[in-house]
């Protein structure tokens, strides 16, 4: 394990095992910390999870876990508070964020950029789900060379916020029975052309 410490005084960790100095295609998980399920037990997420096979596949593999300090999607904890406090209104989890005022997504990802760079690694074989992070990390020139889903059985409270993760931020849960953004549109366009169709044929 090595820490860093950033200029704003996160610390973000890297958890290694075997060699990956000047290796390619090295399993990398760059996770951000959940302290609500990975602490405290919370079943409205599945981080904590995910966070547990990541550990099982370099343990298995070798490889890295990043582990980043941006609770709450990178709002910070007391704010991701403040947004269950929202949810239980009965908005989701991207309204809650508009709500108060934030960024569905407010991550970012040039510690873990630096932390690769610091550690040799050619390039990486990325655990996630999530095309942002993805993107985020080509854009700052860290290699990708395959993306690997980290896929968490959904429960009874977490079933609508993974839904949610799929339809409106674009997160590959391929296990997922549920539509997404771009089906739930073209629902939207038959049902607007089958309304236009009835009020021309009455």
């Amino acid at each position: 394990m090595r820490a860093y410490r950033s200029s704003t005084g996160a610390e973000p960790l890297a958890i290694m095992a075997g060699d990956v100095r000047g290796h390619s295609a090295v399993p990398v998980r760059v996770h951000d910390a959940c302290l609500t399920s990975e602490a405290l037990g919370s079943l409205k997420c599945d981080c904590a999870q995910q966070l547990q096979l990541a550990l099982e596949h370099i343990s298995k593999d070798g490889g890295i876990v990043i582990y980043l300090p941006q609770e709450g999607r990178g709002i910070g904890l007391a704010n991701k508070i403040a947004v269950y406090a929202e949810q239980e209104k009965g908005l989701d989890t991207v309204e809650a964020n508009v709500a108060l005022g934030f960024p569905s997504e407010a991550r970012t990802y040039e510690a873990a950029a630096f932390i690769l760079r610091d550690l040799g690694v050619n390039s990486v074989a990325l655990l996630s789900n999530n095309p942002h992070k993805f993107t985020a990390l080509k854009s700052l020139g860290i290699e990708i060379d395959s993306r690997v889903p980290i896929l968490v059985a959904p429960n009874e409270h977490s079933q609508r916020y993974l839904q949610i993760k799929r339809a409106k931020m674009g997160h590959e849960l391929t296990h997922l029975h549920c539509p997404t953004h771009q089906e739930n549109t073209n629902v939207r366009a038959e049902i607007a052309a089958l309304q236009t169709l009835l009020e021309v044929s009455a």
